[in-house]
């Protein structure tokens, strides 16, 4: 049973904001201005019923990094059944843990990086925050160079005169060409575009963008099986390679990875879980959105690339490379133009509003959510992802330490608000400078969270670095979730909250 307090905080007399007359913002006149603004204070009105939870997985799910993944799966060497069993397994797994982490957002209706401060005291959340905000920059700006990839392929086949502008040695700038550039720029605007047009324009985007994603992703699917025939299909892509027990460590793998894949925007789930209208309703639309529609995705994405073997010769993962090899400009536009629309999804929901919120939580009042999200948005530039893309081995060292930090904090997260608080949160506390406040700490910050915090990353980063340690670098997630979750509920076992 969750508690939510509301009451004025302790240190009432701190200056305060007065929220717009549209806003949809709850400020009261304790609420410090260090810890506040519109976008960070709780909400008046909570409207996200299931299918707009349902539709923010599709968005999530539905990209070309998802339909790599999921088809990647299928080529461990497993069969079909033991790849679907570890698919529904841990998509299965991401629903649980996205249910717990959703309900104190849900019930507070603040986000991801506010909630953050029970634990890690109301300056300590910034911890959290940055390194959430840092991950989502470095992938924003991989899948941004991704779905410029789909753009490139339509433009290519509109105007192949443009071929010697697509290659970097003759027309090319800091690792990427011309139409590279073009590509990627134009991807980056459209992204911005919906993104400043606030919360409600991104509602309205993943409510028709997955949709429209699988009905084209259908007829694609179709059209390959039509011309393949189904008995030329085989979905054990690898080849069966494990039989019997043997088979059990490369499921327990491929279970660890689908929930890796979607750890970070598990972890910060609740700045979306925050404007559903109840708990119900998020946990319905988790449940259709992730076992649901993944492993239905899954099973089209299998099947999709299956066909690729007999219809073009060659096994092909990559759904743009699909979709241009087929000899039709009205299949490569609609293909190129699904895979473009995909990406936007779920960078926009996965990498763009989570450092929104996250880098405005630095400094709430001169940093708003807006500027939070273009700050991500200029940073993924500077980033060069074409290069950290076209470099697998600096991509994944650079990603997997910082992912090692996401379940640490997952762990201290859940630690604290279902077993040290009770599920109990007093929301004008999080808001407040007090030191009589209940989530001020000397200087702001919690000093056990970070004591658990810091072994508890260290673990996987290592299973990450150390060649000898590599074997458990797939679990690295589950280490520190773990370790974060155990470190911090026994620190914390003698508080009565």
């Amino acid at each position: 049973m969750s508690t939510v307090v509301s009451h004025a905080p302790a240190g009432a007399s701190e200056a305060g904001n007065a929220p717009h007359a549209e806003s949809n913002a709850l400020i009261k006149p304790g609420y410090h201005p260090r810890l506040t603004n519109e976008d960070l204070a709780p909400l008046k009105k909570q409207t996200w019923g299931q299918y707009n939870i349902f539709a923010f997985w599709m968005s999530d799910v539905h990209s070309v990094g998802g339909y790599i993944t999921a088809g990647s799966l299928f080529a461990l060497g497993l069969s079909s059944w033991q790849v679907l069993v570890s698919l529904l397994v841990g998509i299965v797994i991401v629903q649980i843990f996205c249910n717990l982490v959703a309900k104190p957002s849900q019930v507070t209706g603040v986000p991801y990086p506010v909630v953050c401060r029970a634990p890690f005291g109301v300056l300590g959340a910034n911890i959290p925050a940055i390194i959430r905000g840092l991950i989502a920059v470095a992938w924003y700006g991989v899948q941004t160079y991704l779905a410029s990839a789909a753009f490139m392929v339509l433009a290519l086949h509109m105007a192949p005169g443009l071929a010697p502008y697509a290659e970097v040695s003759k027309h090319g700038f800091a690792g990427l060409s011309a139409l590279g550039w073009v590509a990627f720029m134009v991807m980056w605007v459209l992204q911005a575009f919906v993104f400043w047009h606030g919360m409600d324009a991104i509602r309205k985007f993943i409510d028709w963008a997955g949709p429209a994603v699988y009905v084209v992703m259908a007829i694609l699917c179709g059209w390959l099986v039509w011309k393949a025939g189904w008995s030329k299909i085989d979905l054990n892509l690898g080849g069966i390679k494990f039989q019997g027990w043997d088979a059990l460590p490369v499921m327990l793998s491929a279970i660890a990875l689908v929930v890796s894949y979607f750890s970070g925007p598990m972890l910060n789930f609740g700045d979306f879980s925050r404007y559903g209208k109840s708990f119900e309703a998020v946990k319905k639309g988790n449940f259709w959105g992730l076992p649901v529609n993944f492993v239905f995705f899954s099973l089209l994405t299998v099947i999709t690339t299956a066909a690729t073997l007999p219809v073009f010769g060659e096994l092909i993962t990559d759904p743009v490379h699909t979709v241009g090899k087929i000899d039709s400009t009205t299949a490569v536009v609609l293909g190129a133009l699904t895979f473009m629309i995909a990406t936007i999804g779920i960078n926009i929901v996965a990498n763009f509003v989570s450092p929104a919120f996250d880098f405005s939580n630095v400094a709430p009042q001169h940093i708003s959510w807006r500027t939070g999200g273009m700050i991500a948005a200029v940073g993924s530039v500077f980033l060069t992802p074409w290069n950290l893309y076209n470099s697998p081995e600096v991509i994944h060292y650079t990603l997997d330490v910082l992912g090692s930090f996401i379940g640490p904090l997952f762990g201290i997260l859940i630690a604290d608000y279902y077993i040290v608080r009770k599920q109990r949160i007093d929301v004008d506390a999080l808001y407040s400078m007090s030191p009589k406040g209940e989530y001020w700490y000397s200087g702001g910050y919690n000093p056990k969270a970070i004591q658990a915090l810091v072994p508890a990353a260290i673990v996987p980063i290592l299973c990450v670095m150390v060649p000898t340690l590599r074997g458990a670098a797939n679990y690295a997630w589950f280490i520190g979730m773990g370790l974060g979750f155990i470190i911090y509920a026994v620190l914390n076992r003698n508080d009565k909250t």
